[in-house]
């Protein structure tokens, strides 16, 4: 996906225009429903399935092959370590658990430490050099999302806002400027 010539040439110039600090609706609601899974220490199956639809409902299929008790017993591991590579590896493991939804999960459990990587976002870190592998913004490993992170969390602590803040600004900023469409949806038959 192209992006169109950027009005601006750093993220610090991008985000003091354009920074999203309102969380919509119905993701501020997912964040609110959350909050006793990480109280308890793990998310139910229902709890990843409603995380699935709201990052990506095409993995829903491989979510349900997650039986109840592997949930609750990967993302208590996931919680319980303050090592962040054991956080991804744990939530990993889980069928339907990419790193992108893996970032998903901890972004809606605590969207003041965490964001979503995405295609969109990666795509336009990548367009301003912030990051210089992987200029497709797919097939994320730990390093590629670790380095994201701590430069959601610079960014965040610079202008004293969640991490979720700065990657919805520039998921958004990306929407604003790619040419053409993400995702290509077929055309439904006359």
């Amino acid at each position: 996906m192209a992006l169109k010539k950027l009005p601006f040439r750093k993220v610090s110039v991008l985000l003091k225009d354009h920074l999203s600090t309102q969380e919509d609706a119905k993701t501020a609601g997912l964040i609110r429903e959350l909050r006793n899974a990480r109280l308890r220490g793990y998310l139910t199956r229902e709890e990843l399935e409603n995380v699935c639809r709201w990052k990506s409902a095409r993995a829903i299929h491989l979510i349900r092959q997650n039986s109840a008790a592997r949930v609750r017993a990967a993302t208590r591991q996931a919680l319980a370590t303050r090592s962040e590579r054991l956080r991804l590896e744990a939530l990993r493991t889980l069928d339907g658990v990419s790193v992108p939804m893996a970032s998903a999960i901890l972004t809606l459990l605590d969207p003041i430490r965490y964001g979503v990587i995405d295609i969109r976002v990666w795509q336009l870190l990548y367009a301003l050099g912030e990051v210089t592998k992987k200029s497709s913004g797919v097939g994320f490993d730990f390093n590629n999302w670790y380095q994201f992170l701590m430069k959601l969390r610079y960014f965040a602590k610079k202008l004293r806002v969640g991490a979720r803040d700065i990657e919805r600004s520039l998921f958004f900023a990306h929407q604003a400027n790619q040419k053409g469409t993400l995702y290509h949806t077929p055309r439904k038959s006359m």
